[in-house]
């Protein structure tokens, strides 16, 4: 018997574990790695824009460096020919050609002093770009190592979002089961869907790109025009007014005047999560946001958002 009974103690956990989770319990589990990759992509998106900004510091430094070589590659030109000339006549000093070859000494004067002021004039350029180069190779060495440091930074996030995303494929998987026997559908609801608030200027438009935007898809890293990730859609909200802003909700919230709660009007951004998550403010208590890769773009009211971190007006 009591052989029997540590079986059946054996056994019944391990049939509990094979059965099938819970619809509730699957969706859980999506939203835990929704928010996971959601921090991932806020990152890589981060990232990028750093990596744009890396290459274009690279590329004015090369801008700003060709004048320099093209002047002193002229110097060169010009010295080199010098030496060439008192080769060819014998003589071992650019100087004495002019003296020789002169016809008066106001003739060997001017030739001088014009000689002495080239040769000046050659080692002020050669000076010049000498110390400009100097800088040029330390910056270069900056920003070439800042751009690899970020390059790697982007590819380790590049694993974390596919590692993330194959466990969303796998959940998503048993989801579709549990709906099949009977759990509920996709939530592809707009949300709340209020009227959108008779707002003027680039508020306004802003606003009002954001209500066009209800029930577009969610996919991460998109900007428009039809799919968001949050940050995404407030970048694209007010680029439509007119307004630039990173694809990135902690570099938004950095970019933009920081206000109060009491202070929020439509248009105004609402920051989630430690600044991994963004929604826009459309009044009456609501935001709309591209909330995760299970739903859609929606209106609901602030506090479904997340754990509000901040508020900030463009």
């Amino acid at each position: 018997m009591l052989g029997t009974a540590a079986a059946v103690v054996v056994l019944l956990p391990a049939n509990a574990a094979l059965a099938d989770p819970s619809l509730a319990q699957i969706q859980a589990q999506i939203d835990q790695k929704n928010n996971e990759v959601e921090k991932v992509v806020e990152a890589f998106n981060l990232v990028n824009d750093q990596l744009t900004a890396t290459q274009a510091q690279l590329n004015a430094l090369q801008v700003k460096m060709a004048p320099l070589q093209s002047s002193v590659d002229k110097a060169q030109g010009t010295v080199n020919q010098i030496a060439y000339t008192a080769y060819k006549n014998n003589s071992g000093l650019g100087k004495v050609s002019v003296l020789l070859q002169a016809g008066s000494s106001n003739t060997f004067m001017d030739q001088l002093a014009t000689l002495d002021a080239l040769s000046r004039n050659q080692q002020r350029d050669i000076a010049t770009f000498s110390n400009a180069k100097k800088g040029f190779d330390t910056e270069k060495s900056r920003l070439d190592a800042l751009l690899a440091a970020q390059n790697a930074q982007k590819t380790d996030l590049a694993t974390k979002r596919a590692k993330i995303e194959g466990d969303l494929k796998s959940l998503q998987v048993l989801e579709a089961k549990a709906r099949a026997q009977g759990g509920a559908g996709p939530d592809n609801s707009k949300g709340t869907v209020t009227k959108p608030p008779a707002v003027s200027g680039s508020a306004g438009v802003a606003v009002r790109y954001a209500f066009s935007k209800l029930g577009d898809k969610y996919v991460y890293g998109a900007a428009g025009p039809s799919s968001f990730d949050c940050s995404g859609l407030t970048m694209a909200a007010w680029k439509a007014a007119g307004k630039s802003l990173p694809h990135n909700a902690a570099s938004q919230y950095h970019a933009i005047r920081h206000i109060s709660k009491s202070a929020l009007a439509p248009g105004d951004l609402v920051f989630y999560n430690g600044l991994g998550h963004v929604g826009i403010y459309v009044g009456s208590g609501m935001i709309i946001h591209a909330p995760n890769s299970r739903t859609v773009v929606k209106e609901v009211p602030i506090a479904q958002g997340g754990s509000v971190y901040g508020y900030g007006r463009p």
